[in-house]
């Protein structure tokens, strides 16, 4: 509740738990989420919100009603890229075990938390690298924004220790509700800063899962309240740009297998004709593509340290490419 401090750790062995928000001009969406978590049933032993340098007010109202809440003000605006890079190395120098990543419109049902807890426990043997929550808009039908994608061809063995904790295997998750394994971001690397927005999460997550594993965890619910009910391919106007030179890089860095190229390839050409049929300014989409093509073939991502140098010092310690 508004006011409330966060939790101490409630026992001496379990993991601690650091939930990061990242935020940018959404004051009333952000502190309803932060109350809904702080009232989980099982709260984290920490919460930090990365506000963008938003202009409405909201870094004010984080401080008047959660001042148990850690505010890290950046002073521009890093994108949800930007913004979760950041907030994750800050969880990860703070001690976190595990990372509750979550955007600014999402409200967790109260036991959210904790389911995602519970199927990690109830996973034989090496915890997954993440674990997502299901996704929900607020008439309750399934958001299609953001949906994790199902492991396509997962072993027996692994839809067996997947649904004996309640789960099914994902290839990729994103940033809506996703609980991370510390140890795995620490050894694959932060989210990719330079991406700024759109398919920052696709592309962190498929290099966390490319040889780990991660869950889709149907009992843990969250509520994305996006101002409509539909994906994120509805008439994007210039923000398409990004969608396709992010996808590119996407393909550039290793996250995915040679075979997954063609598959998630092919699967992007069929995305973008849809989106540019559906458009109501075509012509923005076929500039974004041809500037979004240009700058994913001949430009790549900066590193992520390099893009935050004004943000404040990243220290999570070394990090090891996808294999």
């Amino acid at each position: 509740m508004p006011g409330s401090d966060v939790r101490p750790t409630e026992s001496r062995d379990a993991p601690k738990v650091i939930a990061v928000i990242v935020t940018y001009n959404r004051r009333e969406l952000l502190l309803e989420a932060l109350a809904a978590v702080l009232s989980q049933t099982k709260r984290p032993d920490a919460v930090i919100v990365v506000d963008n340098a938003s202009t409405d007010g909201t870094a004010a109202a984080v401080r008047a009603e959660f001042p148990g809440v850690r505010l890290a003000e950046l002073g521009a605006n890093y994108g949800g890229a930007g913004g979760f890079a950041y907030g994750m190395a800050q969880a990860i120098s703070d001690g976190g075990d595990l990372i509750w990543a979550m955007d600014d419109d999402t409200v967790p049902e109260p036991g959210a938390l904790l389911e995602l807890i519970t199927a990690r426990d109830r996973y034989a043997g090496q915890p997954p690298a993440l674990i997502a929550s299901r996704v929900v808009w607020t008439d309750g039908r399934p958001h299609p924004m953001n949906t994790p994608r199902a492991k396509p061809f997962a072993a027996r063995s692994e839809q067996s220790a997947a649904a004996a904790s309640g789960c099914v295997p994902i290839r990729s998750a994103s940033f809506v509700s996703v609980l991370l394994e510390a140890v795995e971001v620490r050894r694959r690397g932060l989210p990719k800063a330079d991406f700024f927005l759109w398919n920052d999460d696709f592309e962190f997550t498929t290099r966390l899962l490319r040889g780990g594993k991660g869950l889709l965890c149907p009992a843990s619910v969250v509520v994305h309240k996006t101002k409509t009910f539909g994906s994120t391919d509805v008439d994007p106007g210039d923000r398409f740009f990004y969608e396709v030179r992010n996808k590119i890089w996407t393909f550039r860095t290793g996250a995915l297998a040679p075979h997954e190229q063609v598959l998630y390839g092919t699967a992007t050409l069929r995305r973008w004709l849809r989106t540019y049929l559906r458009s109501h300014d075509r012509r923005a989409i076929r500039q974004s593509l041809v500037k979004g093509i240009a700058a994913g073939v001949k430009t790549a991502p900066r590193e992520t340290e390099q893009v935050l140098a004004g943000a404040g010092p990243i220290v999570v310690g070394p990090t090891e490419s996808a294999t």
